[in-house]
């Protein structure tokens, strides 16, 4: 890059180098760099065409276009991701925030309408985004987010510092070897689903960036949901509720076949915005 270039000289150049290299929408890849080199939003990119960038700015922005160009996520590199009309921290110690589990988020409103005081807890809560966006939410509410990694818990952190949350706390909890030993009006979590032959097929910029462990499970895809089959008695408070994102295929029916088998006859599978089972709703009777 020469040293005279404007925002308008780089999007134009962008928007040719990376199709070249097999992006499907190069315009979004340079203008979501640029914003994040500037610290500026969308809007500003358009209204300042005309705007240079510095020596320092556009070396930033140079080592950000080639760790693009190996594939690592956009959000990883601008350590920023959009959550249910919130910024969050990210970076690779959780896992990408996607907008399909904003599903969960809408069933849970809906699911804890009436309640004063909801009680809630948020399993595998990696950056925390299920857990915030509730608290933000349901100002009432008493939120716990727990996670197996100390890393993905001080990013959880960040993020509610950056919230000024003080009805939310993050723990580090191993939920496959450690209890509770706590009721909730609601659990939720978008566990570990995939399985470990599915592995192999799923994106590159996915398996090689994000944690392993927020992904699969390394087996069926069911370790989690039989382990919160056999907690929710105890965990649930009476008329509680369990919302957990499941896969595709027929990944619902198998999670939803774990419940019924430890007696819980009372599971209904939701869709999503685009007509397909991907959430699993358990009520405690």
């Amino acid at each position: 890059m020469s040293q005279q270039w404007r925002i308008i000289d780089l999007i134009t150049w962008a928007e040719t180098y990376f199709k070249d290299k097999g992006f499907e929408n190069p315009r979004n890849e340079i203008e979501w760099l640029i914003r994040s080199v500037l610290s500026v939003s969308r809007i500003d990119i358009y209204l300042n065409f005309d705007r240079l960038l510095s020596l320092k700015e556009l070396k930033r922005l140079k080592s950000f276009v080639n760790r693009r160009l190996k594939k690592e996520p956009l959000q990883y590199i601008t350590e920023s991701c959009e959550f249910y009309g919130r910024e969050y921290f990210v970076n690779n110690n959780v896992l990408i925030p996607r907008s399909e589990t904003e599903t969960l988020i809408d069933l849970a409103l809906e699911n804890l309408k009436g309640l004063s005081l909801p009680k809630i807890l948020d399993i595998g809560t990696g950056s925390g985004c299920l857990a915030i966006t509730l608290a933000s939410e349901i100002s009432n509410s008493i939120v716990t987010g727990i996670d197996i990694s100390q890393k993905a818990i001080n990013v959880a952190n960040v993020n509610k510092s950056k919230n000024k949350l003080k009805n939310i706390s993050f723990k580090k909890i191993d939920i496959l070897r450690q209890a509770i030993n706590d009721q909730f009006d609601l659990i939720i979590s978008n566990p570990p689903y995939i399985t470990k032959d599915e592995l192999v097929t799923v994106m590159k910029d996915v398996k090689e960036y994000e944690p392993l462990i927020a992904l699969t499970d390394g087996a069926d895809g069911l370790t989690f949901y039989r382990r919160f089959s056999s907690i929710a008695r105890d965990s649930l408070k009476k008329n509680g509720s369990m919302l957990l994102e499941v896969g595709i295929d027929n990944h619902p029916k198998k999670v939803q076949d774990v419940f019924i088998k430890q007696g819980f006859i009372n599971t209904k599978l939701l869709k999503d915005l685009n007509g397909d089972d991907r959430v699993i709703l358990i009520k405690k009777l």
